[in-house]
């Protein structure tokens, strides 16, 4: 399916044509067939001989409801533009190019209407030099009669062509379904409508709207009711967990965590806007009131007065409501930018702005400095290159100057300092996440114990010469740890000893109980030695120790797997590889 918005004028024709189309009547209510104008937005389709199926929605023409106008042709991928022959271009033909320009709709048919009524070609002629000034230039264009029907197999060849050559949307986007119509259906509840640009709806699907979680109960395009339906399309979706009232056009179906709505954006402008600070947003289908503040040429921030879901390279425009005037066309350059605090900022962003036309995942990296991949992905930018760690990443630069950070920091610290915790690290960085700071790690860094120090830092020669005393204390009797007093008398204590521990110079196996580094295999050797099972006065025996480093010894070594309890005074060696 493809969907097609009409533009123009008021009473040019426009749902004339869509009827002779299509068969059908998109005016929806009773006063706009009274009164034979589109007020708001109308909804008809049609299979062309060519086998492709078109959705219309039908915009109103008239200055009035051009907000309505703007609504339904935000979502739409191409126009069909129609002026009347006999009164060719005007006022609100006009404003409604400017729309379809700061929308940046570049596909579409012109067709002009009313042939039977006047010559059709000075008018053609006319809308033509007006859209070779847009981005609409050079489109096709057909002279019809919608009351006698003449032109209409070559207005149908005309959109054939039309959306033959609409790009593919992409069917596996997150789904966002700008909300242009909610009505509910006795027996079903609540129904909203929209044109689904992206993604694919499915029966049984949660979604996101306005803070509500809901679930697609039933879905229907073009009259049919289908369980799933791919963009693009035109939707009806019976919605499940929401009331009528809690919903309204310009909000969005989402898929769910797939979206970050945001209250502040970073906008390129249409050169021309002039110094203004209040506007109307106008984005998909909704409507919000936001406060403009420049940042250099042709670049500004606005300020929404509520959130909307929205990605960079998102395109609206500015509508100053008071003035009935489109001030300016927009693309969303970054939805979460951060607070311009600083003299200077504003100049700042200015410049980092214009160094790009449209933010790529390396650009976003290069503002942020760490995202995860799903930011980058709601943000609307794939990933590129590889995560630093999990979904984690970096742009280079600053991912070096993290790690030399981390490395100036702790190579700073005295050469008895334990060093510094993960999480002290990750904090002292300013990281979102420990293993940020984990994978920063790198030689010549090492963790130890949860703590980052440098890696084989060697023993101040005080400490060196102090471990190289006990050693010899225990070379003929390697179980007999020194006391707290022979410690002391070595300088052993405190700061120190924690240095010769952490060296792996010494080891601990209980509170005062230090002994050399090979202490438990060599004890592990002896005690396989002994009949099983033995007591605690055996293994003291064997090691020729005391109690006191026999209870520990033992502990470690039960915790280790290597011996084991057969009861509260027994053990056994477990069989070694």
């Amino acid at each position: 399916m493809h969907v097609i918005a009409t533009a123009g004028h008021v009473d040019h024709g426009k749902s004339t044509l869509v009827r002779a189309l299509t068969g059908m009547e998109p005016d929806r209510w009773a006063e706009e067939r009274r009164r034979g104008m589109t007020i708001d937005l109308g909804f008809a389709w049609t299979t062309l001989r060519s086998g492709e199926r078109i959705a219309f929605v039908d915009v109103p023409g008239h200055e009035r409801f051009v907000t309505n106008m703007l609504a339904g042709v935000g979502p739409c991928p191409a126009v069909m533009f129609v002026v009347a022959a006999d009164e060719g271009w005007q006022a609100q033909s006009a404003e409604h190019l400017a729309a379809l320009d700061a929308l940046g709709v570049r596909r579409g048919l012109l067709v002009v209407t009313r042939a039977d009524l006047a010559d059709p070609e000075p008018t053609l002629r006319q809308a033509r030099g007006r859209l070779e000034e847009t981005g609409l230039a050079g489109i096709d264009s057909v002279t019809v009669s919608g009351l006698t029907r003449q032109g209409l197999p070559e207005l149908e060849a005309a959109l054939a062509r039309l959306v033959a050559a609409l790009p593919e949307a992409d069917t596996k986007d997150a789904v966002r379904l700008w909300i242009d119509r909610v009505f509910t259906i006795k027996g079903a509840g609540t129904v909203a409508t929209g044109t689904l640009a992206g993604g694919t709806l499915r029966v049984g699907d949660d979604l996101d709207v306005g803070g509500h979680r809901v679930r697609v109960r039933a879905l229907q395009t073009l009259g049919e009711k289908v369980e799933r339906v791919s963009a693009t399309a035109r939707v009806a979706v019976n919605l499940r967990g929401v009331d009528r009232d809690d919903l309204s056009r310009g909000m969005a179906l989402l898929t769910p965590d797939a979206w970050m709505p945001t209250q502040v954006i970073d906008v390129r402008l249409d050169a021309g806007m002039i110094n203004r600070g209040d506007a109307v947003l106008h984005l998909g289908s909704a409507a919000v009131p936001v406060k403009v503040r420049f940042l250099g040429t042709g670049t500004a921030r606005l300020t929404l007065s509520r959130p909307l879901p929205l990605r960079t390279g998102d395109r609206g425009l500015l509508r100053d409501p008071g003035r009935r005037e489109i001030v300016a066309g927009l693309r969303v350059l970054d939805i979460r930018p951060a607070p311009l605090r600083r003299r200077g900022a504003a100049a700042a962003r200015a410049a980092a702005l214009d160094e790009v036309d449209l933010p790529d995942s390396a650009t976003l990296l290069r503002w942020y400095g760490l995202l995860k991949g799903a930011e980058l992905t709601a943000m609307g930018c794939s990933p590129g290159g590889t995560p630093v760690v999990g979904d984690w990443f970096a742009d280079p630069d600053h991912w070096s100057a993290l790690g030399l950070r981390l490395k100036d920091q702790v190579s700073r610290r005295p050469p008895l300092d334990p060093g510094i915790t993960v999480d002290a690290a990750a904090q002292l960085l300013g990281l979102p996440d420990r293993r940020l700071a984990e994978a920063l790690v790198t030689p010549p860094l090492v963790i130890e114990a949860g703590r980052i120090l440098p890696a084989g830092r060697s023993l101040p020669p005080s400490i060196a010469k102090a471990v190289a005393e006990l050693a010899a204390d225990l070379a003929a009797r390697r179980f007999d740890a020194p006391t707290a007093e022979r410690l002391a008398e070595l300088g052993l204590t405190g700061k120190a000893l924690a240095a010769a521990l952490r060296s792996g110079a010494l080891t601990s196996i209980g509170k005062n109980v230090v002994l050399l580094p090979d202490a438990l295999d060599r004890a592990a050797d002896t005690l396989a030695r002994l009949p099983s099972p033995f007591t605690v006065s055996d293994a003291r025996i064997a090691l020729a120790t005391s109690r006191r480093v026999a209870v520990p010894l033992l502990e470690c070594l039960d915790a280790r797997g290597i011996t084991r309890r057969t009861d509260n005074e027994l053990r056994v060696c477990r069989p070694r590889d």
